[in-house]
């Protein structure tokens, strides 16, 4: 059971009020044209980028802290490190050709490269993609926790709080609260951690207190395990957060910094997260359900005001990547469907198409979160589907030696999906045990790599005769 002081309370509160007014700091007027609305004028210095791009990579905060209970150092060998590196290959690869494009979306550049058909079934896949649910769910059980309220209303009023000023403010909205939730998040697992180390114990209590395999790298997983994480974490190169904030930044070198220095803040609160959740499975080692480890954690140790810093910090971590997620959603629908599906269309129609975006993707977030009560469903369901048939593609976007003709780049993407859904549906209903081993992105890949392989060839087949 979880209790809150009047001054957590109040924390918590004031958390969501200052972020409110915080969104509605842009003027409507300094937002002028479309890369204004959707961009901030593409003028995003080195500060603004890297506290953004930290802030809006974690979302997740409450499935880290299952993922550590139930397996320890596994959880930042599988859900950190291979992003730090995937990370600084896009950084050192990829930022700098993105912002000299100068588009506004991933659909974008697919259809400046394979052709508008390639251009339209990507964008349904990024709108899939960048769903707000997860986040959105996330939000809505925090506070259903503390303010003992149902969960159709909590989903309603953390949209709410984490969208509304995006209407007025557009992306500006989004990098002034990124700011301000990038402090509160590190201030907070901070104070958790520190506590921790003071009250609980010092490594060697984790040692001794803690499974031997939890502080193991690998735990006692299959090598497979392992690597279908590591593929997993191929996502960052079609991430459409990183492409847009790399579109946004004011110049290539921003963005390729601006990513590099985001790794070293990635790695020091995956630190933090990770300790938490240790400390978490060592003082509290029979909960029945791991996804709570952290509130219930923070019920144990954490005095009054304490309690209440560390759970505006768990909002910020989650608003931080909801937000994003809702505005890239709703940009999506805006600009790659609205804007390129509707007859005579005009660029300046885009920020109302956009804004018309945010209530439509707001709808299907709560119809998602409200049917799909799992977070950890709505990801895997969304990224092992999904990811597969647009990675490659990315890929081939920016390097024309990995190009495919467009037939080929539509197949891919249309074939990848198709190949990791069966997959999922096969699994799903036969339930043996081998094929469980084999992930659907894997079968989707399975799928894709040859074609895009075969299509390689082909073209470079009629460019040499």
């Amino acid at each position: 059971m979880v209790s809150f002081s009047h001054l957590d309370l109040f924390i918590i509160i004031s958390f969501f009020v200052i972020l409110l007014l915080i969104g509605f700091l842009p003027k409507k007027e300094e937002l002028g044209d479309t890369s204004g609305y959707l961009l901030s004028g593409r003028k995003v210095g080195l500060f603004l980028f890297i506290m953004t791009n930290v802030a809006t990579w974690y979302g997740g905060i409450l499935g880290v802290g299952e993922f550590t209970y139930r397996y320890g150092l596994l959880s930042w060998f599988t859900q950190g490190l291979p992003y730090y590196i995937f990370a600084l290959i896009f950084a050192l690869f990829f930022a700098k050709k993105i912002r000299i494009a100068s588009l506004f979306t991933i659909p974008d550049k697919l259809e400046q490269v394979y052709g508008r058909k390639v251009g339209l079934v990507s964008a349904a896949l990024i709108f899939i993609l960048v769903s707000p649910a997860p986040y959105l769910l996330m939000t809505a059980n925090l506070l259903s926790l503390i303010f003992n309220i149902k969960l159709l209303p909590a989903l309603i009023i953390s949209l709410f709080v984490s969208g509304i000023y995006l209407l007025k403010g557009g992306y500006k909205s989004d990098l002034y609260t990124d700011v301000f939730q990038f402090f509160v998040m590190f201030i907070g697992f901070f104070l958790i951690v520190i506590i921790s180390y003071s009250n609980v114990g010092n490594y060697q209590y984790l040692k001794e207190t803690l499974p031997h395999s939890y502080l193991q790298l690998t735990s006692n997983v299959s090598p497979i395990y392992v690597i279908v994480w590591f593929l997993i974490a191929l996502w960052t190169f079609a991430d459409p957060g990183f492409h847009q904030r790399c579109y946004a930044a004011k110049n290539g070198n921003v963005a390729k910094w601006g990513i590099i220095i985001s790794v070293f803040f990635m790695i020091l609160f995956d630190f933090l997260t990770t300790a938490t959740g240790l400390y978490a499975r060592a003082t509290l080692p029979n909960l029945s359900n791991p996804v709570l480890s952290f509130p219930l954690y923070a019920e144990k140790i954490l005095g009054s005001g304490a309690k209440g810093i560390f759970y505006a910090a768990m909002f910020a971590t989650i608003i931080s990547t909801l937000n994003s997620f809702i505005f890239l959603s709703a940009t999506t629908f805006g600009r790659d469907f609205a804007f390129k599906l509707r007859k005579n269309s005009a660029e300046k129609d885009i920020p109302n198409y956009t804004r018309l975006g945010l209530i439509f993707s707001s709808i299907v977030a709560i119809t998602l979160a409200y049917y799909v009560q799992s977070v950890i469903s709505l990801w895997y369901i969304i990224g092992s589907i999904c990811i597969p048939g647009i990675i490659l593609v990315v890929f081939g976007a920016y390097y024309e030696k990995m190009r495919v003709p467009h037939k080929y780049a539509l197949v891919e993407i249309i074939g990848g999906v198709l190949a990791s859904l069966l997959w999922f549906i096969i699994r799903e209903k036969a339930n043996i045990e081998y094929l469980n081993q084999i992930e659907p992105m894997i079968a989707g890949l399975i799928f894709v790599i040859p074609v895009h392989i075969r299509g390689v060839i082909k073209r470079r087949n009629v460019f040499s005769s």
